[in-house]
């Protein structure tokens, strides 16, 4: 299993966390420090939606104007701004056997999903 996100994040702390105390065996990718590839993103967007993986709560969209949001408005032009904005990303991302099977953090999810 593979955790996608960034340290300094509380929602995948939180989630970091819950895997913890689950005992549930995980690696975990920085994409501050490692990057992620254009292929991963594309897949990510495929299971749930660009829209979806474009996290339009955080610091890094709202810096953004109205206009240049507004621009963004298929997946293409959403994984070239993500591939070179990652803090944009909506996180963490959980692989298991290279398949995304979660996004973002919530309990009854990953008791569903993971337990």
């Amino acid at each position: 299993m593979t955790v996608y996100g960034i340290p300094n994040c509380n929602t995948v702390k939180k989630s970091l966390d819950w895997l913890k105390d689950h005992q549930v065996d995980f690696e975990f990718h920085d994409f501050k420090k490692k990057g992620i590839t254009e292929e991963k993103l594309n897949e990510w967007c495929n299971t749930f939606g660009w829209e979806t993986v474009l996290n339009r709560k955080g610091l890094t969209w709202k810096k953004l104007s109205k206009e240049e949001q507004t621009k963004i408005d298929n997946q293409a032009l959403a994984v070239a701004y993500l591939k070179e904005n990652t803090s944009a990303i909506k996180r963490p991302i959980i692989e298991e056997n290279n398949k995304a099977i979660l996004i973002g953090f919530d309990d009854d999810n990953y008791l569903k999903t993971l337990a």
